[in-house]
């Protein structure tokens, strides 16, 4: 069984279909029908809804933590032991929500299929922000689609309902909701069961690794970004799944003096944090990864254990030496990440094995590491090309090269050529050149709708070619540039 609470009503749940997608939940079985369907694969924004978790800050305080999800791509039960609020939950005695009244008072819906996840995007935005300027709200809508407002009335409602905002009925009964979420907190596993089809959710990674023992055919789901689209794009049926959020040891971020380790399951939004403050092009890209809705359900884990040749984070903790530790039953082995990956989808994992946690080394001030991002739109899409870069120079010599990309072949994959090329040479124009030229040694790369094999190598030959520019002048540095 699963519990979970629907605005203030408590939802016991045992016998649904673990493929059912808390969209559906919402329109099919409670009968709330405000959240939309627009794409069914999380780039429209129209079943946005919020979910509130309990959070403990450092200091001891307790508070609820909301945060804006697709629903189209979350399943039922990722929900175990949180709050569930829609748009049917923001009216209070008859009264409109502040962000509902905004969008009404700004003009911000025409048609008014998005407007729902509009809402609930600006809900989220006014609950995490006291005064958020304009980059924040951009954030926060930038998972949404409009085709009829063309975003102005919008915006102008997020200023509207987020400056100088007023308590709401969510404020009013928190002590009641923490109290509630608290006797509803998991102590077991928990379980939804079909009949024939199943998701178990572990609390600990050793429930974890004896659930993936007992069941190795089960599909891992951590974000689920990626593994729902098997069944609301694909149309599959996943008979076994084991939802890995409620695992607090792999929601850990953990900061050592020579190294940062962030656990597996830990969402993208919650990496941002401690990988900006060492490395600003990593938080750059995070900004760039997807939309807000993705990055507060997609996991550092998921995007590395998916094994996409163009997931953004690989390539980036490929150039900085990163490493993951996988855990089979009391079994753990360090691999490093560029090892992890053989070929396309394939990867070092052994059956029952897991990813419990990303190994980071911390930045020292030898280190000349950036990043860059190339795709169609700036927001929200996925590269054609990421590259990451990561020279030591001393004395004018490149002593270490580390240079990887996404994009390029089936597999995230450093540049060895091109790295060879570099190290031991003078760091120079005519030493950049010959790079670029062994990076046609080094991928062969495909075309696709994305980008020409030609485009593609032109562009990673482009960007190292704009890494050396940066370098020697910081004044012109554009990070993460997405090229049109």
């Amino acid at each position: 069984m699963i519990q979970f609470l629907l605005n203030q009503e408590l939802r016991s749940e045992h016998a649904l279909d673990p493929n059912l997608t808390v969209l559906n939940y919402l329109r099919e079985h409670v009968g709330k029908s405000g959240t939309k369907e627009g794409c069914a694969s999380g780039d429209c924004g129209a079943c946005t809804v919020v979910v509130g978790e309990l959070q403990t800050d450092d200091d001891g305080r307790e508070h609820i933590r909301y945060r804006s999800l697709n629903s189209c791509l979350t399943f039922v039960s990722s929900l175990h032991g949180k709050q569930l609020i829609s748009v049917e939950d923001l009216k209070h005695q008859g009264e409109l929500h502040s962000v509902q009244k905004a969008m009404v008072e700004c003009h911000g819906s025409q048609c008014g299929f998005c407007t729902p996840g509009f809402v609930m995007s600006l809900f989220a935005l006014q609950k995490n922000s006291d005064a958020p300027d304009q980059a924040k709200a951009h954030e926060a809508l930038a998972g949404n689609l409009c085709r009829c407002t063309g975003y102005r009335p919008i915006l102008a409602a997020a200023e509207q309902s987020c400056c100088g905002k007023q308590p709401d009925q969510f404020d009013a009964r928190e002590a009641d909701t923490i109290a509630r979420l608290k006797a509803i907190a998991p102590t077991d596993i928990g379980e939804l069961n079909s009949g024939d089809k199943r998701c178990l959710v572990p609390l600990t990674v050793a429930d974890l690794a004896d659930l993936y023992d007992a069941y190795p055919q089960a599909r891992l789901l951590a974000g689920g970004t990626d593994l729902a689209l098997e069944v609301t794009q694909f149309h599959r049926t996943l008979p076994v799944m084991i939802y890995v959020g409620n695992v607090a040891e792999m929601k850990r971020i953990e900061t050592f003096e020579d190294r940062i380790e962030i656990g597996a399951a830990t969402a993208l939004s919650d990496c941002y944090e401690a990988l900006n403050a060492e490395y600003p092009d990593f938080g750059e890209l995070l900004h760039r990864f997807a939309s807000l809705q993705i990055r507060n359900q997609g996991t550092l884990g998921g995007n590395i254990g998916n094994a996409s040749p163009i997931g953004d984070s690989p390539p980036l903790l490929i150039a900085l030496g990163a490493q993951v530790v996988l855990c089979k039953g009391e079994t753990r082995r360090t691999l490093n990440l560029e090892d992890y990956f053989i070929d396309y989808k394939v990867t070092a994992r052994q059956e029952s094995e897991f990813i419990e946690k990303i190994i980071v080394p911390r930045a020292s001030a030898e280190q000349l590491f950036r990043a860059y991002k190339v795709s169609k739109r700036l927001d929200d899409d996925i590269s054609a090309v990421c590259a990451a870069f990561n020279l030591r120079v001393e004395n004018g010599v490149i002593s270490d090269a580390r240079m990887a990309f996404g994009g390029m072949a089936a597999i995230p994959k450093r540049a060895a050529n091109c790295e060879a090329a570099l190290i031991g040479a003078p760091f120079n124009n005519a030493v950049v050149e010959r790079a670029c030229a062994a990076l046609a040694e080094d991928f062969t790369p495909l075309s696709d709708f994305r980008a020409s094999k030609d485009y593609r190598l032109l562009s990673a030959q482009n960007l190292l070619r704009k890494y050396f520019i940066e370098l020697q002048t910081p004044h012109i540095e554009t990070r993460v540039t997405a090229y049109v």
